[in-house]
This record gives C-alpha cells, structure tokens and sequence, in this order.
C-alpha cells in the first residue's frame, strides 16, 4: 500500500551508498529486485552472519527479493534486459565507465526501455582526477571538509564521522530524485538518467551551515574559526547532557534553571550574536553550573524553563527510552527465519500510503527461481542453468 506500489526497481548497487536508497523505495512498496553475482555482494561477507544474512546487510536491504545472476554470461545478460524491458527504475554505482563496458550503460537500457529511469551512483563524478579512483566513505569525508567540521576542538587535529555517513546522505539523495523523476515521468511521459556522486551529495548536505563562511565572496570568513558552537556535551554529576540557548527566552530560561538569573543581563551574552561571538566564555560558564546539578534535576528544570535539552544516550539506551517508545521508532518483527530484528521504522509517515518494512533481507539468490518463473523460464531451464552456474539459487 505504499506510494511507490507498482514501481519496479532494479538495484545493481552494492555496498551502502545504493542499497540504502533503493531499500527506501522497497521501504515505500517498490518491488525492488537486487541483482547480485552468483558470489553475492561484498557487504554479504564483511560480518559475521546470523542465520544467513549479516546485520548490516540487512538493514541496507530489507525488503527486496534477490536473484544471482552471471552477468558475464550470455544467458545472464539476457536474464538482465529481460528484467529491465518493464523495470521502472535501474540503479547501478560502479565506477564510471564499467557499467558501459558490461553492456548495460543508460543507452543500451534505454534501447528496450525508453521510459526507465536510470539511475548512476559515482564517487566523485565522471570528471576529475579522481574519477576512476576506488572509492569509500572516508575519501568522500576526507575531501567534502567532514573531517574540519569534526576537528578536535583543542587540537586541531581533523576526525571523521564513525559512521558510513557519505553513502547513506548520497542514498537519501538518490531515493529523493529518483521519487521526483517518477513523478516528471508520470506528469511529463519522459524518462531520463539521473547522476549523482558521494562527493557532491557530502558537500550539498554540509553547505547551509558548515559552510556559511564561504557562502558571500564578498564577505568571506574563515568557517575554522566558528566552529564549537554546535559541540554542546556537558557533564552533569552522574551523566553527560546537553544543553542549548539560541533565543533570548531560551537562555534567560537556562539562566534562571541553572539559579544564574545575573547573567542575563551580562553583555556578552545579552543577544543571540554576543552569545555567538562569546561561545566559548558561555559554554565553559554554563558547564561549570551544569556539573553540580544531577542530570535528571537539571534536564527537568531546563524543560520546565522550555530551553532545549536532553541526556547522551548510548546506543544500548535506545530501546528503553521514553521518546523513542513514544514515536515507536524502533520496530521489532519476529521473523521465522530470523527470530526478533530491529529495525528504524521509515521516518516519513505517509497518512494515505504508509511506508512499511516488508519482508526482510534477502538471502543470496532467495527469489533467482520466482523471478526466472516470472520471465516465463521453464523448470527444466532453470535447473539447466543453476548446473551451469549462471545464475545462484538458494537451497
């Protein structure tokens, strides 16, 4: 019942910065048909499995139906046109060129399918010096300024994200223009080729704030030396919080909570741009009070002043926490053949239409056999060409 329902989907990507926008669309009641070699893709392989599939590997492909295929084949590039002659969407991120040279670039797809929308996920681009470099998520921080963004306040010394973060902003950004050239195709009756790089989906995400100095040439400031006021952790007696005042209500009510009612009217801080240009002074101020409070007293006093606050959660905290129960924004389904998962219900909630998780991960070649019936293979091609070894099916 999702809006994307009667979409078809074929995702080609591997690793994360595909995967996790064409598990949106399956997320959003896309049939999304992962295509994988017969070894299957690399993320399969890179933790260790429970019952077949790995936890991150199901958390980038939920949802989709997988088939094995040998796309070096000749049968196995005829099994690919066929499922693309009435696909909607064909996702692909290898580097650029390969796709072309494998006999599936946007011309040859567009041949039998005029109105598909093709979709090319790159590192940097189809130019550059880097354009033909192997590509991760800690090149793409290194070069879209991430690593100046979380430098050591002290130090200096750069740091990156400790999580995949290019590829999964590059996959929300994919599954955002793919969803709008859906609906281009369905007001205007065309298709067309969308193109996106890691590099250019980080450095889009980061501008509005991360690079504000830059934004007026006229009026250029070095964005280092702005840095730190967002970096609001506090320690309470027993636990780390955090803790902001952006309005002249907000802090006049963090001033009263922490009973600090005289430096309201101090003139660093009287306005939004002195308690900017003060940060630094307002930050180790307030934390010096924040460190005799317990936190629960003080997030309780913050929230009864309306200033925005709440504790550090670990990881481990967040299924218990209150919030999160609250939005049920964790699911946990029981499958058969995997016992209870959890997974990040799909943020947007569609009232009409809703998003919903599926089915789960695939295992390598689960669904080869349903979508080779499908194509109108016989039984007996089927086995022939499991024995062949051109395409996988899971016993």
């Amino acid at each position: 019942m999702g809006p994307l329902k009667g979409i078809k989907v074929l995702d080609l990507t591997s690793m994360v910065s595909g995967p996790v926008g064409a598990m949106i669309l399956a997320d959003q009641g896309a049939d999304v048909i992962k295509v994988e070699p017969i070894t299957g893709e690399l993320v399969r392989h890179m933790a260790a499995p429970h019952k077949g599939v790995n936890p991150v590997f199901f958390s980038c492909n939920r949802g989709k139906k997988s088939i094995a295929i040998d796309l070096k084949s000749e049968e196995g590039k005829k099994i690919l046109f066929q499922l693309a002659k009435d696909a909607d969407v064909f996702m692909q991120n290898f580097r650029p060129g390969a796709i072309d040279r494998m006999g599936f670039g946007e011309k040859e797809i567009r041949k039998i399918n005029p109105k598909i929308i093709y979709t090319s996920i790159s590192g940097f681009g189809n130019d550059g010096p880097y354009a033909n470099s192997r590509v991760y998520d800690p090149v793409i921080q290194a070069l879209s300024g991430a690593t100046d963004i979380q430098a050591d306040r002290d130090t200096g010394r750069p740091k990156m994200f400790r999580i995949i973060i290019a590829d999964k902003v590059t996959s929300l950004t994919a599954a955002q223009a793919i969803s709008s050239a859906l609906y281009a195709r369905e007001k205007h009756g065309i298709g067309q080729h969308i193109e996106l790089s890691m590099l250019d989906s980080m450095i889009s995400f980061f501008w509005p704030e991360g690079m504000a100095g830059i934004v007026f040439a006229e009026n250029e400031i070095d964005v280092r030396k702005l840095q730190g006021s967002q970096d609001l952790i506090y320690k309470a007696k027993d636990r780390y919080i955090t803790a902001g005042a952006v309005s002249d209500a907000e802090w006049k009510g963090m001033c009263k909570a922490l009973n600090r009612e005289d430096l309201v009217e101090d003139e660093r801080f009287a306005s939004p741009a002195g308690r900017v240009s003060n940060a630094q002074e307002r930050k180790e101020i307030t934390g010096e009070e924040i460190s005799k409070w317990n936190s629960d007293e003080i997030l309780a006093r913050f929230q009864a002043e309306g200033v925005p606050s709440a504790p550090l959660l670990d990881r481990m905290e967040l299924l218990e926490n209150e919030q999160i129960i609250a939005n049920e924004s964790i699911l946990k389904t029981n499958y058969e053949s995997f016992g209870e998962v959890r997974q990040a219900r799909p943020a947007a909630r569609f009232e009409k239409t809703p998003s919903e998780i599926s089915k789960p991960a695939p295992k390598l070649g689960e669904h080869t056999e349903e979508i080779l019936s499908k194509l109108g293979y016989s039984e007996e091609e089927i086995t022939s060409l499991i024995s062949e070894n051109k395409v996988f099916k899971l016993n």
